[in-house]
């Protein structure tokens, strides 16, 4: 992994934090949670999402070509059809790991993030975590793209006509809408999620409890 790769490290602990710098605390703070922040709703995990969609919709792509080319078949049909048989399932078990992966990588992300902002107060850049832009890009962008979705899902569906659309060709449409579809879905829930956690109730922070000798039961 490259170093532009790696993620920030975890706050240090509670009874470590009492001996650091307090502004330097503040300042990685600052930075980790806007570096953090970025890499959850920032355009390049949009776009990377959407990557991965486009993964699976080759994948799809090459296996409705499969069915069709054996359908048509001939030495030419059955070839090409073998080909995409293979291609197809290996492109669409690729974009299922990249999305295991990418989804591995965002819980590691949100971890960070609510343990940075667990670990003190800065009102200037607790405010930076809302990102109201970067929220609304990934609403819009999201909504329009469920709505081409839908219509791919279920438009050609509903104007089929027997004889002249074939079942393979109503499946493709409607599995390619699908793809679509759920991509959007996973957009507008992190979106809504970002939302209400950045919106929600502040957290209480607890300051820590010292004990004193005086505090202590007579006799231990």
């Amino acid at each position: 992994m490259s170093p532009s790769r790696e993620l920030p490290p975890p706050p240090p602990p509670a009874h470590l934090r009492e001996w650091l710098d307090e502004d330097v605390v503040r300042a990685d703070r600052a930075r980790f949670l806007a570096e953090l922040s970025r890499r959850s709703m920032g355009l390049g995990r949009l776009l990377a999402l959407w990557g991965v969609a486009a993964a699976f919709a080759l994948g799809w792509v090459l296996v409705g070509l499969a069915v069709t080319s054996f359908a048509a078949g001939g030495p030419p049909g059955y070839l090409a059809g073998a080909v995409c048989a293979v291609a197809g399932p290996g492109v669409l078990g690729g974009a299922g790991y990249c999305f295991a992966r990418g989804a591995r990588r965002e819980r590691e992300v949100r971890q960070l993030l609510c343990a940075w902002v667990l670990a003190g107060r800065d009102p200037e850049a607790d405010a930076r975590l809302r990102a109201p832009a970067r929220s609304l890009v990934w609403l819009a962008a999201s909504g329009a793209l469920g709505a081409a979705g839908l219509w791919l899902a279920f438009a050609p569906a509903a104007g089929a006509w027997p004889g002249t659309d074939t079942y393979g060709e109503v499946a493709f449409s409607t599995g390619f809408g699908m793809i679509l579809w759920i991509t959007a879905l996973l957009g507008l829930a992190k979106a809504a999620t970002h939302h209400r956690w950045t919106h929600g109730p502040a957290p209480e922070f607890q300051p820590r409890r010292r004990r004193s000798a005086e505090s202590s039961p007579a006799g231990v």
